[in-house]
């Protein structure tokens, strides 16, 4: 394997490790589809605060790299 292959394979693996790390998001949609309306506006009073911001951005970027590396592993290979 190349250098940049293993990178390619590294940011793979970060961007697996912090999407399971984010908590659920779903849980207001889940519940108004099952008949709880309750909760129905939840996406918009929810706010990222902290750490959850943080892993959303982390998140971001992650996925940006991944397709920069993408396409450079296709390029440059």
């Amino acid at each position: 394997m190349h250098f940049l292959d293993w990178i390619f394979l590294v940011i793979a693996v970060l961007i697996i490790i912090i999407t399971l790390i984010q908590g659920g998001k779903g849980e207001g949609a889940s519940s108004s589809i099952m008949g709880g309306l309750s909760n129905a506006h939840s996406f918009a009073t929810m706010k990222e605060r902290g750490t959850e911001k943080a892993l959303t951005r982390i998140t971001f970027v992650l996925a940006g790299l991944f397709f920069f590396m993408a396409v450079a592993v296709r390029v440059l290979l």
